[in-house]
């Protein structure tokens, strides 16, 4: 379908985020030599490898002790360290939740949370690896920044720009290969919504694989005669809620894309700030209250409705409530 349409991005490669993180981190290790790497015995899923063989006295292999790399990282801030914490996002954040609260958070560490294999797209490895919960989990925390690159490229611009970011971040990225749309050179800024395409009757927010999802969507409007604006919300928090709503008060409804639980996510931070500035119509594409399961990631996305055919059947829904 995506080579029949008339996308306003395309690709001609296609690699997971993870090996965003992976290279983002060796580049930011050869600028700056306080960081660091610790990884809970997932060097290759998590893609570090290089930054350990090139900088072996920087990097910490914890083994299977997440709460214990998490306490290190914390001690090596305090020391001027900038330490980037690599493993699954489902033991990022929910077997480690009490040590990042208390020993991050709460005292304001400059500690980069990095969680690969997030959301259904982990795949084959079930509902007890899929976390769907992380974003709500960690945008609840005070000073924690949250960021969810969608593709390759985008991905490592987020690592390398953690390094000069001053505070705790959660970074989330994933497991399978896909579509690099987005520049190599690009500027990531923290906290600054990215309007990828000019709509006028409803606006699309997506972060995350979603964001390519998005793109296909509103190709498929416009072949309708509906024109959506898709807006890339990488960090979803800080919240750039500027740009949301200077949108929606342009298209007068929205949807939300993302690969997280509706609950406490993308979703959930629009609504607020509609609530608090100007009501309109919202339709949410995530995962409605439950956990995962075993498939490929396209399978995944297709039976739980995060793909581009279901924020078409979103887009049109919050056109007809308007």
């Amino acid at each position: 379908m995506e080579k029949t349409l008339d996308l306003k991005y395309t690709y001609t490669d296609k690699k997971d985020t993870r090996s965003g993180f992976g290279d983002g981190l060796l580049e930011a290790g050869r600028k700056n030599p306080n960081v660091v790497g610790l990884c809970a015995d997932l060097i290759g899923s998590l893609k570090m490898g290089a930054f350990q063989k090139e900088f072996p006295e920087r990097f910490f292999q914890v083994g299977i002790a997440e709460a214990n790399m998490i306490g290190l990282a914390a001690g090596m801030a305090i020391g001027g360290k900038i330490p980037f914490t690599g493993t699954f996002a489902n033991f990022s954040t929910g077997r480690v939740y009490d040590q990042i609260r208390q020993s991050v958070a709460y005292s304001d560490k400059n500690v980069k949370i990095c969680a690969s294999h997030a959301g259904l797209t982990l795949g084959e490895d079930g509902a007890t690896h899929q976390i769907l919960e992380d974003v709500g989990m960690m945008r609840m925390l005070p000073h924690m920044t949250v960021i969810n690159p969608c593709d390759y490229n985008q991905t490592k611009a987020a690592t390398l720009a953690l390094v000069d970011h001053v505070g705790p971040a959660y970074l989330r990225f994933g497991r399978p290969v896909w579509p690099i749309f987005t520049t190599a050179d690009q500027k990531f800024e923290i906290g600054k919504a990215w309007k990828m395409i000019e709509g006028k009757d409803v606006s699309i927010f997506a972060t995350g694989h979603l964001v390519w999802e998005a793109v296909v969507a509103e190709a498929m409007l416009r072949e309708e005669g509906i024109y959506a604006e898709v807006i890339n919300i990488h960090t979803i928090k800080p919240f750039d809620e500027a740009a949301v709503l200077e949108s929606i008060a342009k298209t007068g409804c929205a949807v939300s894309a993302e690969e997280h639980q509706i609950n406490g996510g993308l979703g959930d931070s629009i609504a607020q700030s509609l609530a608090r500035n100007n009501p309109a119509p919202l339709e949410y594409i995530g995962v409605l209250d439950s956990f995962g399961e075993s498939g490929t990631p396209t399978q995944l996305l297709e039976k739980y409705g995060l793909n581009a055919e279901n924020i078409v059947k979103a887009a049109k829904k919050a056109i007809a409530r308007k």
